[in-house]
């Protein structure tokens, strides 16, 4: 009786020891640290193609939430601020709330490494943008201005 005793006690210390051991191993493969700029994002819906694209993505709070986190605006609503700085560092309203200009951050890139300009501003457009905006110009390099047809009270937010 002994002898089994003393088998099944080895046994069992075997056992912990090997739980001991393998929850070690999964612990310290989960605390290693996360690379820089890796984003995990989850969405209970099937996503269309094109609401990747800011120009063909419906006016729709679910687009809308793809859009905000695969695309960088001139400006976007950020935490404390009703609106903040994004691919600008400065921008500007008339009074009379039809011209917007934006000047541009130095050193922008596109994701191929390309620097962003305000050519590039002006080129996107979506069709929303193109039945309230007479006009895009490009003052410099750097800064891009918006003509409205009238005042549009969500323009930034657009």
């Amino acid at each position: 009786m002994r002898t089994t005793a003393t088998g099944l006690a080895n046994r069992l210390v075997l056992l912990v020891g090997l739980v001991i051991f393998t929850l070690g191993a999964v612990r310290e493969v989960a605390s290693q640290p996360t690379p820089a700029g890796e984003a995990v994002m989850a969405w209970p819906i099937t996503i269309a193609p094109t609401w990747f694209d800011p120009s063909t993505a419906p006016p729709q709070i679910t687009p809308f939430g793809i859009l905000y986190a695969l695309h960088d605006a001139l400006v976007r609503p950020l935490p404390g601020q009703k609106m903040g700085n994004s691919l600008a560092e400065s921008w500007t309203e008339s009074a009379d709330g039809l011209i917007y200009e934006f000047k541009l951050r130095r050193g922008l890139k596109f994701h191929n490494g390309d620097a962003v300009t305000a050519e590039d501003v002006k080129f996107a457009g979506a069709k929303e943008l193109n039945l309230r905006v007479r006009q895009v110009e490009t003052v410099d390099p750097l800064t891009v201005r918006f003509v409205l047809r009238e005042p549009w009270p969500d323009f930034m937010m657009f």
